[in-house]
Protein backbone atom coordinates (compact mmCIF):
# COMPACT_ATOMS: atom_id res chain seq x y z
CA UNK A 1 0.00 0.00 0.00
CA UNK A 2 1.43 3.23 -0.87
CA UNK A 3 2.25 6.02 2.03
CA UNK A 4 4.00 9.12 2.52
CA UNK A 5 6.83 10.31 4.93
CA UNK A 6 6.95 13.76 6.06
CA UNK A 7 10.15 15.26 7.87
CA UNK A 8 9.49 17.86 10.65
CA UNK A 9 11.96 19.65 12.91
CA UNK A 10 14.25 22.97 13.49
CA UNK A 11 16.23 23.98 11.09
CA UNK A 12 19.76 22.81 10.41
CA UNK A 13 18.99 19.69 12.63
CA UNK A 14 19.93 17.56 9.40
CA UNK A 15 16.51 16.83 7.67
CA UNK A 16 17.84 17.62 4.42
CA UNK A 17 20.55 15.67 4.32
CA UNK A 18 19.17 12.31 6.32
CA UNK A 19 16.76 12.76 3.19
CA UNK A 20 19.74 12.31 1.04
CA UNK A 21 21.58 9.66 3.27
CA UNK A 22 17.96 7.60 2.91
CA UNK A 23 17.38 8.12 -0.57
CA UNK A 24 20.37 9.20 -2.85
CA UNK A 25 18.02 12.49 -3.83
CA UNK A 26 19.10 16.20 -2.69
CA UNK A 27 15.47 17.71 -2.22
CA UNK A 28 16.77 20.98 -2.23
CA UNK A 29 16.18 22.03 -5.78
CA UNK A 30 15.80 25.82 -6.06
CA UNK A 31 19.39 28.03 -6.08
CA UNK A 32 18.68 30.03 -3.15
CA UNK A 33 18.29 27.26 -1.24
CA UNK A 34 21.79 26.24 -2.49
CA UNK A 35 23.13 29.48 -1.57
CA UNK A 36 21.49 30.01 1.72
CA UNK A 37 22.20 26.47 2.94
CA UNK A 38 19.22 26.17 4.19
CA UNK A 39 15.69 24.15 2.82
CA UNK A 40 12.75 26.72 1.56
CA UNK A 41 10.32 24.67 -0.43
CA UNK A 42 9.02 21.50 0.05
CA UNK A 43 11.20 18.58 -1.81
CA UNK A 44 10.21 15.06 -2.97
CA UNK A 45 12.09 11.46 -2.78
CA UNK A 46 11.25 8.13 -3.63
CA UNK A 47 11.90 5.65 0.01
CA UNK A 48 12.72 1.68 -0.47
CA UNK A 49 12.06 -0.17 3.15
CA UNK A 50 12.60 -3.30 4.18
CA UNK A 51 10.48 -5.95 2.18
CA UNK A 52 9.92 -4.24 -1.23
CA UNK A 53 7.79 -1.09 0.55
CA UNK A 54 7.76 1.71 -1.63
CA UNK A 55 6.89 5.07 0.44
CA UNK A 56 7.24 8.82 -1.19
CA UNK A 57 8.91 10.87 1.21
CA UNK A 58 8.91 14.65 1.42
CA UNK A 59 10.96 17.27 2.80
CA UNK A 60 9.87 20.10 4.67
CA UNK A 61 11.65 23.07 5.49
CA UNK A 62 12.78 23.98 9.27
CA UNK A 63 12.68 27.79 9.35
CA UNK A 64 9.84 29.27 11.56
CA UNK A 65 9.27 31.97 8.24
CA UNK A 66 8.57 28.76 6.34
CA UNK A 67 6.14 27.18 8.33
CA UNK A 68 3.30 27.64 5.88
CA UNK A 69 5.25 25.41 3.37
CA UNK A 70 6.02 22.91 6.23
CA UNK A 71 2.36 22.40 6.83
CA UNK A 72 1.28 22.34 3.33
CA UNK A 73 3.64 19.36 2.87
CA UNK A 74 2.75 17.61 6.16
CA UNK A 75 -1.01 17.19 5.07
CA UNK A 76 -1.48 13.77 3.63
CA UNK A 77 1.36 12.37 5.38
CA UNK A 78 1.08 8.98 6.86
CA UNK A 79 3.98 9.15 8.58
CA UNK A 80 6.14 11.76 10.25
CA UNK A 81 10.26 11.29 10.72
CA UNK A 82 10.80 13.99 13.11
CA UNK A 83 14.64 15.08 13.34
CA UNK A 84 16.62 16.20 16.29
CA UNK A 85 20.50 17.25 16.36
CA UNK A 86 22.17 15.19 18.98
CA UNK A 87 23.95 18.30 20.25
CA UNK A 88 21.08 20.84 20.49
CA UNK A 89 18.52 18.68 20.83
CA UNK A 90 14.52 20.21 20.63
CA UNK A 91 14.21 23.49 19.68
CA UNK A 92 11.12 25.18 19.09
CA UNK A 93 10.13 24.25 15.81
CA UNK A 94 10.84 20.82 16.70
CA UNK A 95 7.79 21.71 19.44
CA UNK A 96 5.58 23.31 16.68
CA UNK A 97 6.03 20.88 14.38
CA UNK A 98 5.39 18.17 16.81
CA UNK A 99 2.31 20.18 17.42
CA UNK A 100 1.06 20.43 14.13
CA UNK A 101 1.44 16.56 12.93
CA UNK A 102 -0.87 16.09 15.53
CA UNK A 103 -3.31 18.12 14.67
CA UNK A 104 -3.17 17.00 11.40
CA UNK A 105 -4.00 13.55 13.06
CA UNK A 106 -0.25 11.98 12.33
CA UNK A 107 -0.09 9.88 15.40
CA UNK A 108 2.74 7.31 13.41
CA UNK A 109 5.89 7.74 12.24
CA UNK A 110 10.23 7.57 13.95
CA UNK A 111 12.11 10.12 15.84
CA UNK A 112 16.33 10.06 14.68
CA UNK A 113 18.47 11.63 16.86
CA UNK A 114 20.93 13.09 14.08
CA UNK A 115 24.14 13.98 13.73
CA UNK A 116 25.67 11.21 16.41
CA UNK A 117 29.40 10.91 15.11
CA UNK A 118 29.61 14.91 15.70
CA UNK A 119 29.05 14.30 19.74
CA UNK A 120 29.95 12.06 22.39
CA UNK A 121 28.09 8.64 22.88
CA UNK A 122 27.46 9.90 26.72
CA UNK A 123 25.47 12.84 24.78
CA UNK A 124 23.82 10.84 21.79
CA UNK A 125 21.86 8.86 24.88
CA UNK A 126 21.11 11.57 26.33
CA UNK A 127 19.46 12.61 23.35
CA UNK A 128 17.75 9.45 22.85
CA UNK A 129 16.12 9.86 26.48
CA UNK A 130 14.95 13.32 26.24
CA UNK A 131 13.38 12.57 22.27
CA UNK A 132 11.63 9.32 23.78
CA UNK A 133 10.57 11.17 26.43
CA UNK A 134 9.49 14.27 24.09
CA UNK A 135 7.39 11.49 21.76
CA UNK A 136 6.59 8.15 23.86
CA UNK A 137 4.76 6.38 21.16
CA UNK A 138 7.77 6.57 18.41
CA UNK A 139 10.79 4.90 17.91
CA UNK A 140 13.62 6.31 18.57
CA UNK A 141 16.98 6.41 16.69
CA UNK A 142 19.82 7.59 16.78
CA UNK A 143 21.84 8.51 13.30
CA UNK A 144 24.58 9.80 11.25
CA UNK A 145 23.89 10.97 7.46
CA UNK A 146 27.64 11.76 6.96
CA UNK A 147 28.75 8.22 8.20
CA UNK A 148 25.51 5.99 7.74
CA UNK A 149 25.39 4.58 11.49
CA UNK A 150 22.00 4.13 12.34
CA UNK A 151 20.42 3.86 8.69
CA UNK A 152 19.67 0.65 8.53
CA UNK A 153 17.81 0.68 11.80
CA UNK A 154 16.32 3.90 10.96
CA UNK A 155 14.85 1.70 7.79
CA UNK A 156 13.68 -0.52 9.80
CA UNK A 157 11.63 1.45 12.30
CA UNK A 158 10.01 3.25 9.79
CA UNK A 159 8.73 0.05 8.49
CA UNK A 160 7.90 -1.03 11.85
CA UNK A 161 5.42 2.33 11.50
CA UNK A 162 4.04 2.05 8.06
CA UNK A 163 2.83 -1.82 8.87
CA UNK A 164 0.28 -0.48 11.33
CA UNK A 165 -0.96 2.20 9.01
CA UNK A 166 -4.41 2.22 7.35
CA UNK A 167 -5.71 4.30 4.29
CA UNK A 168 -9.36 3.77 4.34
CA UNK A 169 -9.89 6.68 1.74
CA UNK A 170 -8.11 4.29 -0.97
CA UNK A 171 -11.60 4.19 -1.94
CA UNK A 172 -13.25 6.89 -2.06
CA UNK A 173 -13.48 9.75 -4.56
CA UNK A 174 -10.43 11.32 -6.10
CA UNK A 175 -8.54 14.31 -4.62
CA UNK A 176 -5.65 15.76 -4.84
CA UNK A 177 -4.69 18.80 -3.54
CA UNK A 178 -1.62 20.80 -5.71
CA UNK A 179 1.53 21.64 -4.22
CA UNK A 180 3.41 22.69 -7.13
CA UNK A 181 2.74 23.99 -10.45
CA UNK A 182 4.76 24.50 -14.23
CA UNK A 183 5.14 23.64 -17.27
CA UNK A 184 8.19 22.02 -19.02
CA UNK A 185 8.46 22.21 -22.48
CA UNK A 186 7.39 19.76 -25.09
CA UNK A 187 4.82 18.68 -22.54
CA UNK A 188 2.70 21.29 -20.80
CA UNK A 189 1.48 22.11 -17.91
CA UNK A 190 2.17 19.65 -14.59
CA UNK A 191 0.31 19.81 -11.09
CA UNK A 192 2.30 17.50 -8.50
CA UNK A 193 0.50 16.51 -5.06
CA UNK A 194 0.01 13.79 -2.28
CA UNK A 195 -2.90 11.92 -3.87
CA UNK A 196 -5.28 11.86 -0.68
CA UNK A 197 -8.22 9.28 -1.95
CA UNK A 198 -9.09 7.66 -5.21
CA UNK A 199 -7.10 7.33 -8.19
CA UNK A 200 -5.81 9.03 -11.05
CA UNK A 201 -5.36 7.67 -15.15
CA UNK A 202 -4.48 9.10 -18.45
CA UNK A 203 -8.13 10.38 -19.66
CA UNK A 204 -9.48 11.09 -16.31
CA UNK A 205 -12.25 14.29 -16.30
CA UNK A 206 -11.33 15.77 -12.75
CA UNK A 207 -12.49 18.89 -11.31
CA UNK A 208 -10.43 21.82 -10.66
CA UNK A 209 -11.73 23.24 -7.68
CA UNK A 210 -12.16 26.04 -6.52
CA UNK A 211 -11.97 27.43 -9.52
CA UNK A 212 -14.65 25.27 -11.55
CA UNK A 213 -13.17 24.04 -14.35
CA UNK A 214 -13.86 20.62 -15.84
CA UNK A 215 -10.01 18.76 -16.76
CA UNK A 216 -8.78 15.88 -19.00
CA UNK A 217 -5.86 14.27 -17.09
CA UNK A 218 -3.37 13.79 -20.36
CA UNK A 219 -0.28 11.66 -18.29
CA UNK A 220 -0.09 10.57 -14.76
CA UNK A 221 3.93 10.21 -13.30
CA UNK A 222 5.03 8.72 -9.39
CA UNK A 223 8.51 9.66 -9.28
CA UNK A 224 9.33 10.96 -12.29
CA UNK A 225 8.27 7.45 -13.95
CA UNK A 226 4.72 6.95 -16.00
CA UNK A 227 2.10 4.98 -14.34
CA UNK A 228 -1.17 3.67 -15.68
CA UNK A 229 -2.91 5.07 -12.61
CA UNK A 230 -1.94 6.38 -9.34
CA UNK A 231 -3.17 5.34 -6.19
CA UNK A 232 -4.05 7.22 -2.68
CA UNK A 233 -0.52 7.29 -0.75
CA UNK A 234 0.98 8.54 -3.56
CA UNK A 235 3.27 11.88 -4.87
CA UNK A 236 1.69 12.11 -8.36
CA UNK A 237 2.45 14.28 -11.31
CA UNK A 238 -0.20 14.91 -13.39
CA UNK A 239 0.25 16.81 -16.99
CA UNK A 240 -3.33 18.91 -17.78
CA UNK A 241 -3.23 20.24 -21.41
CA UNK A 242 -5.10 22.92 -22.33
CA UNK A 243 -4.42 25.22 -19.03
CA UNK A 244 -2.11 27.59 -18.32
CA UNK A 245 0.35 27.48 -16.00
CA UNK A 246 -0.79 30.73 -14.35
CA UNK A 247 -4.48 29.37 -13.78
CA UNK A 248 -3.00 26.62 -10.91
CA UNK A 249 -1.34 27.69 -7.43
CA UNK A 250 -0.68 25.85 -4.38
CA UNK A 251 -4.36 25.35 -2.92
CA UNK A 252 -6.00 24.09 -5.82
CA UNK A 253 -7.55 20.73 -5.50
CA UNK A 254 -8.31 18.03 -8.34
CA UNK A 255 -11.39 16.09 -7.36
CA UNK A 256 -13.65 13.96 -8.77
CA UNK A 257 -16.44 16.20 -10.27
CA UNK A 258 -20.01 15.94 -7.46
CA UNK A 259 -17.77 14.48 -4.91
CA UNK A 260 -16.58 17.73 -2.61
CA UNK A 261 -18.66 20.61 -2.04
CA UNK A 262 -17.03 24.14 -2.45
CA UNK A 263 -17.74 26.82 0.34
CA UNK A 264 -16.74 29.76 2.10
CA UNK A 265 -17.60 28.13 5.31
CA UNK A 266 -16.73 25.67 7.72
CA UNK A 267 -18.02 23.75 10.67
CA UNK A 268 -15.54 22.51 12.72
CA UNK A 269 -14.47 20.92 16.36
CA UNK A 270 -11.57 23.23 17.58
CA UNK A 271 -8.85 21.76 19.70
CA UNK A 272 -6.30 24.76 20.63
CA UNK A 273 -3.02 25.24 21.85
CA UNK A 274 -3.34 28.36 23.26
CA UNK A 275 -6.86 30.89 22.37
CA UNK A 276 -7.81 31.02 19.01
CA UNK A 277 -8.23 34.58 18.28
CA UNK A 278 -11.41 35.92 15.86
CA UNK A 279 -8.78 36.51 12.60
CA UNK A 280 -6.76 33.61 11.78
CA UNK A 281 -5.07 32.16 8.36
CA UNK A 282 -6.88 28.31 8.28
CA UNK A 283 -4.32 25.74 6.75
CA UNK A 284 -6.28 22.85 5.35
CA UNK A 285 -4.50 20.99 2.30
CA UNK A 286 -1.98 22.65 0.44
CA UNK A 287 -4.54 26.03 0.86
CA UNK A 288 -4.37 28.82 3.45
CA UNK A 289 -6.51 31.13 3.80
CA UNK A 290 -7.54 34.19 5.84
CA UNK A 291 -10.64 33.48 7.55
CA UNK A 292 -12.70 34.63 10.82
CA UNK A 293 -13.71 32.44 14.09
CA UNK A 294 -17.41 32.19 15.22
CA UNK A 295 -17.58 30.43 18.24
CA UNK A 296 -20.02 28.39 20.70
CA UNK A 297 -17.73 26.51 23.25
CA UNK A 298 -15.43 23.81 21.46
CA UNK A 299 -17.56 24.06 17.65
CA UNK A 300 -16.64 27.22 15.73
CA UNK A 301 -17.17 28.19 12.05
CA UNK A 302 -14.35 29.53 10.06
CA UNK A 303 -15.50 32.18 7.83
CA UNK A 304 -13.23 32.00 4.64
CA UNK A 305 -12.19 34.79 2.66
CA UNK A 306 -11.46 32.31 -0.52
CA UNK A 307 -13.23 29.29 -1.13
CA UNK A 308 -11.78 26.00 -0.35
CA UNK A 309 -12.79 22.43 -1.14
CA UNK A 310 -13.46 20.08 2.02
CA UNK A 311 -15.09 16.94 3.39
CA UNK A 312 -16.47 16.04 6.67
CA UNK A 313 -13.46 15.06 9.37
CA UNK A 314 -10.60 16.86 7.50
CA UNK A 315 -7.97 18.17 9.58
CA UNK A 316 -6.80 21.69 9.63
CA UNK A 317 -4.54 24.03 11.38
CA UNK A 318 -5.05 27.47 12.53
CA UNK A 319 -2.06 29.91 12.96
CA UNK A 320 -1.23 33.27 13.15
CA UNK A 321 2.21 34.50 13.94
CA UNK A 322 2.30 30.97 15.42
CA UNK A 323 0.55 27.88 15.38
CA UNK A 324 -2.89 28.67 17.84
CA UNK A 325 -4.50 25.28 17.49
CA UNK A 326 -6.63 22.95 14.51
CA UNK A 327 -9.34 20.87 14.63
CA UNK A 328 -11.77 18.99 12.27
CA UNK A 329 -14.21 19.40 10.12
CA UNK A 330 -17.75 18.83 10.89
CA UNK A 331 -19.98 20.27 8.15
CA UNK A 332 -18.05 21.48 4.93
CA UNK A 333 -20.79 23.15 3.71
CA UNK A 334 -22.52 24.64 6.72
CA UNK A 335 -25.74 26.69 7.00
CA UNK A 336 -25.04 30.54 7.34
CA UNK A 337 -25.95 30.33 11.06
CA UNK A 338 -23.67 27.92 13.74
CA UNK A 339 -25.53 25.82 15.25
CA UNK A 340 -24.19 24.21 17.86
CA UNK A 341 -26.91 22.06 18.97
CA UNK A 342 -27.13 20.78 15.12
CA UNK A 343 -23.13 20.25 15.21
CA UNK A 344 -23.43 17.82 18.42
CA UNK A 345 -25.57 15.49 16.40
CA UNK A 346 -23.17 15.19 13.89
CA UNK A 347 -19.93 15.24 16.18
CA UNK A 348 -21.78 12.38 18.16
CA UNK A 349 -22.35 10.28 15.00
CA UNK A 350 -25.43 8.37 16.02
CA UNK A 351 -27.10 7.41 12.58
CA UNK A 352 -30.80 7.58 13.76
CA UNK A 353 -30.22 10.85 14.90
CA UNK A 354 -28.19 12.09 11.98
CA UNK A 355 -31.32 11.36 9.48
CA UNK A 356 -33.77 12.54 11.89
CA UNK A 357 -31.75 15.69 11.79
CA UNK A 358 -30.90 15.75 8.03
CA UNK A 359 -34.42 13.91 6.24
CA UNK A 360 -37.39 16.57 6.51
CA UNK A 361 -39.77 14.23 5.84
CA UNK A 362 -40.42 12.10 9.16
CA UNK A 363 -38.42 9.11 9.82
CA UNK A 364 -40.77 5.95 10.86
CA UNK A 365 -39.12 3.11 12.83
CA UNK A 366 -40.40 0.46 10.37
CA UNK A 367 -38.06 2.06 7.94
CA UNK A 368 -35.00 2.56 10.46
CA UNK A 369 -35.41 -1.17 10.83
CA UNK A 370 -35.77 -2.14 7.36
CA UNK A 371 -32.42 -0.31 6.00
CA UNK A 372 -30.62 -0.26 9.39
CA UNK A 373 -31.73 3.76 9.15
CA UNK A 374 -34.24 4.68 7.02
CA UNK A 375 -35.54 3.97 3.30
CA UNK A 376 -32.76 4.15 0.36
CA UNK A 377 -33.97 7.64 -1.19
CA UNK A 378 -33.87 9.27 2.43
CA UNK A 379 -30.71 8.07 2.90
CA UNK A 380 -29.11 9.16 -0.30
CA UNK A 381 -31.02 12.64 0.43
CA UNK A 382 -29.84 13.00 3.54
CA UNK A 383 -25.96 12.26 2.56
CA UNK A 384 -25.85 14.26 -0.20
CA UNK A 385 -26.89 16.76 1.73
CA UNK A 386 -23.88 17.56 3.85
CA UNK A 387 -21.32 14.78 2.34
CA UNK A 388 -21.70 12.33 5.61
CA UNK A 389 -21.06 9.24 3.36
CA UNK A 390 -19.73 6.50 5.60
CA UNK A 391 -19.77 3.16 6.51
CA UNK A 392 -21.19 4.01 9.91
CA UNK A 393 -24.62 5.19 8.56
CA UNK A 394 -25.63 1.76 7.07
CA UNK A 395 -26.63 -1.89 8.01
CA UNK A 396 -23.35 -4.08 7.63
CA UNK A 397 -25.27 -6.57 5.89
CA UNK A 398 -26.69 -4.42 3.44
CA UNK A 399 -23.83 -2.78 1.95
CA UNK A 400 -21.69 -5.65 2.08
CA UNK A 401 -24.50 -7.14 -0.37
CA UNK A 402 -24.65 -4.40 -2.53
CA UNK A 403 -20.59 -4.45 -2.97
CA UNK A 404 -21.34 -7.89 -3.87
CA UNK A 405 -23.47 -7.10 -6.66
CA UNK A 406 -20.80 -4.71 -7.92
CA UNK A 407 -18.04 -7.36 -7.95
CA UNK A 408 -20.03 -10.05 -9.38
CA UNK A 409 -21.09 -7.14 -12.49
CA UNK A 410 -17.71 -6.10 -12.83
CA UNK A 411 -16.28 -9.65 -12.66
CA UNK A 412 -18.91 -10.50 -15.66
CA UNK A 413 -18.40 -7.17 -17.56
CA UNK A 414 -14.24 -7.94 -17.76
CA UNK A 415 -15.08 -11.86 -18.99
CA UNK A 416 -16.93 -10.90 -21.63
CA UNK A 417 -15.24 -7.63 -22.90
CA UNK A 418 -11.61 -7.85 -21.30
CA UNK A 419 -10.68 -4.56 -23.31
CA UNK A 420 -13.20 -2.25 -21.73
CA UNK A 421 -13.81 -4.45 -18.07
CA UNK A 422 -15.06 -0.99 -16.86
CA UNK A 423 -18.90 -0.05 -16.80
CA UNK A 424 -20.14 3.64 -16.68
CA UNK A 425 -20.60 4.66 -13.33
CA UNK A 426 -24.22 5.89 -13.94
CA UNK A 427 -24.98 2.17 -14.89
CA UNK A 428 -23.21 0.21 -12.27
CA UNK A 429 -26.64 0.37 -9.93
CA UNK A 430 -29.41 2.03 -12.41
CA UNK A 431 -32.64 2.83 -11.23
CA UNK A 432 -31.15 3.01 -7.61
CA UNK A 433 -31.58 6.91 -5.93
CA UNK A 434 -28.85 5.84 -3.45
CA UNK A 435 -26.38 4.86 -5.70
CA UNK A 436 -24.31 7.90 -5.54
CA UNK A 437 -24.03 8.29 -1.93
CA UNK A 438 -22.60 5.18 -1.56
CA UNK A 439 -20.12 4.91 -4.65
CA UNK A 440 -17.18 6.33 -2.24
CA UNK A 441 -18.56 2.89 -0.30
CA UNK A 442 -18.06 0.02 -2.93
CA UNK A 443 -14.55 -0.51 -3.03
CA UNK A 444 -13.98 0.04 -6.74
CA UNK A 445 -11.58 2.23 -8.76
CA UNK A 446 -13.02 5.10 -10.68
CA UNK A 447 -11.24 6.04 -14.10
CA UNK A 448 -12.27 8.10 -16.71
CA UNK A 449 -16.27 8.31 -15.25
CA UNK A 450 -16.10 3.92 -15.56
CA UNK A 451 -15.99 1.77 -11.95
CA UNK A 452 -13.31 -1.35 -11.90
CA UNK A 453 -12.55 -4.18 -9.79
CA UNK A 454 -8.98 -3.09 -7.79
CA UNK A 455 -6.45 -3.85 -9.54
CA UNK A 456 -8.47 -4.31 -13.26
CA UNK A 457 -6.70 -3.21 -16.51
CA UNK A 458 -7.83 -3.57 -20.00
CA UNK A 459 -5.83 -6.53 -22.02
CA UNK A 460 -6.41 -7.74 -25.67
CA UNK A 461 -7.75 -11.17 -25.11
CA UNK A 462 -9.37 -12.61 -28.30
CA UNK A 463 -8.94 -8.82 -30.17
CA UNK A 464 -4.70 -9.29 -30.28
CA UNK A 465 -4.79 -10.12 -33.71
CA UNK A 466 -7.01 -7.37 -34.83
CA UNK A 467 -5.12 -5.04 -32.66
CA UNK A 468 -1.90 -6.27 -34.39
CA UNK A 469 -3.27 -6.01 -37.96
CA UNK A 470 -4.24 -2.25 -37.11
CA UNK A 471 -0.66 -1.43 -36.13
CA UNK A 472 0.94 -2.83 -39.03
CA UNK A 473 -1.51 -0.85 -41.34
CA UNK A 474 -0.75 2.31 -39.11
CA UNK A 475 2.61 1.69 -39.35
CA UNK A 476 2.73 1.53 -43.34
CA UNK A 477 -0.27 4.40 -44.32
CA UNK A 478 -0.58 6.50 -40.86
CA UNK A 479 -4.35 6.35 -40.99
CA UNK A 480 -6.64 3.84 -40.90
CA UNK A 481 -10.47 2.84 -40.00
CA UNK A 482 -11.19 1.48 -37.20
CA UNK A 483 -14.49 -0.16 -37.26
CA UNK A 484 -13.82 -1.34 -33.04
CA UNK A 485 -14.01 1.62 -30.67
CA UNK A 486 -13.53 -0.29 -27.58
CA UNK A 487 -9.79 -1.56 -29.12
CA UNK A 488 -9.29 2.13 -30.43
CA UNK A 489 -9.47 3.47 -27.32
CA UNK A 490 -7.58 0.49 -25.70
CA UNK A 491 -4.64 1.03 -28.40
CA UNK A 492 -4.88 4.86 -27.70
CA UNK A 493 -4.64 4.54 -24.04
CA UNK A 494 -1.24 2.57 -24.95
CA UNK A 495 0.17 5.12 -27.08
CA UNK A 496 -0.13 3.01 -30.08
CA UNK A 497 -2.45 5.09 -31.98
CA UNK A 498 -4.57 8.48 -31.73
CA UNK A 499 -8.27 7.82 -32.88
CA UNK A 500 -9.05 11.40 -34.38
CA UNK A 501 -12.83 11.62 -35.30
CA UNK A 502 -14.83 9.28 -38.05
CA UNK A 503 -14.12 6.20 -37.30
CA UNK A 504 -10.03 6.56 -38.22
CA UNK A 505 -7.13 6.79 -36.18
CA UNK A 506 -3.45 7.81 -36.99
CA UNK A 507 -0.19 6.67 -35.97
CA UNK A 508 1.32 8.11 -32.90
CA UNK A 509 4.25 8.70 -35.08
CA UNK A 510 2.02 10.72 -37.78
CA UNK A 511 0.13 12.97 -34.87
CA UNK A 512 3.85 13.95 -33.41
CA UNK A 513 5.12 15.07 -36.57
CA UNK A 514 2.02 16.61 -37.29
CA UNK A 515 2.05 18.84 -34.10
CA UNK A 516 5.84 19.51 -34.74
CA UNK A 517 4.88 20.69 -38.41
CA UNK A 518 2.51 23.35 -36.62
CA UNK A 519 5.06 25.21 -35.18
CA UNK A 520 6.84 25.56 -38.57
CA UNK A 521 3.98 26.79 -40.48
CA UNK A 522 4.08 30.48 -40.99
CA UNK A 523 -0.06 29.78 -41.48
CA UNK A 524 -1.63 27.08 -40.68
CA UNK A 525 -4.11 26.40 -43.70
CA UNK A 526 -5.99 23.15 -44.46
CA UNK A 527 -3.58 22.98 -47.87
CA UNK A 528 -0.48 23.80 -46.60
CA UNK A 529 -0.56 21.58 -43.35
CA UNK A 530 -1.51 18.49 -45.74
CA UNK A 531 1.25 19.20 -48.53
CA UNK A 532 4.43 19.88 -45.58
CA UNK A 533 3.20 16.50 -44.08
CA UNK A 534 2.42 14.64 -47.75
CA UNK A 535 -0.75 13.42 -46.98
CA UNK A 536 -4.15 13.43 -47.99
CA UNK A 537 -6.92 16.20 -47.44
CA UNK A 538 -9.29 14.44 -45.51
CA UNK A 539 -6.04 12.93 -43.29
CA UNK A 540 -4.78 16.80 -43.09
CA UNK A 541 -8.63 17.73 -42.32
CA UNK A 542 -8.99 15.19 -39.47
CA UNK A 543 -5.40 15.67 -37.73
CA UNK A 544 -5.96 19.57 -37.52
CA UNK A 545 -9.76 18.40 -36.19
CA UNK A 546 -7.44 16.41 -33.23
CA UNK A 547 -5.37 19.49 -32.74
CA UNK A 548 -8.54 21.86 -32.00
CA UNK A 549 -9.92 19.27 -29.28
CA UNK A 550 -6.22 18.26 -27.41
CA UNK A 551 -6.28 22.34 -27.79
CA UNK A 552 -3.35 22.85 -29.66
CA UNK A 553 -4.75 24.94 -32.43
CA UNK A 554 -7.75 27.31 -32.62
CA UNK A 555 -9.92 27.91 -35.82
CA UNK A 556 -10.17 31.45 -36.85
CA UNK A 557 -11.59 31.66 -40.28
CA UNK A 558 -10.44 29.63 -43.08
CA UNK A 559 -7.19 29.49 -40.66
CA UNK A 560 -5.59 28.30 -37.33
CA UNK A 561 -3.28 29.73 -34.63
CA UNK A 562 -1.05 28.27 -32.04
CA UNK A 563 -2.82 27.99 -28.76
CA UNK A 564 0.49 28.85 -25.89
CA UNK A 565 0.14 25.20 -25.26
CA UNK A 566 1.40 24.04 -28.20
CA UNK A 567 4.46 25.62 -27.61
CA UNK A 568 5.75 24.31 -24.54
Amino acid sequence: MPLVVGTAGHIDHGKTWLVRALTGKDTDRLPEEHERGISIDLGYAPLELPGGLHLSLVDVPGHERFVRNMVAGATGVDLFLLVIDAAEGARPQTHEHLAILRLLGIPRGVVTVTKADAVEPEQVELAVAEAAELVPEADVVAVSAKTGAGLDELRAALARAAEAVERPERFAATRLWIDRAFSLRGIGTVVTGTLWSGSIAAGDLLRLEPRGRTVRVRSVQVHDQPVEAAEAGQRVAVNLPAIERGDLRRGNALVDPGHYPVSYRLDVVLDELEPVPAAVKVHLGTADVAARVVRSGRFAQLRLDEPVVAARGDRFVLRTETTVGGGRVVDPAPPRRLEPERLDILERGDPAEIVSLLVPEPVTTTALQAMGLCTPAQLAKGLAAVNLAGEWAYRPTWLEGVRTVVRERLAERAEKNPVDPGIPLGELLPHEPWAPAILPLLRIERRDGKAYAPGASPSLGEKANAAERLEAELATEGVARVEDGELAAYLESAGKLKRVGDGFAVSDELYNRGRETLRTLESITLAGFRDALGISRRTAQLLLERFDADGLTRRVGDERVLRRSALT
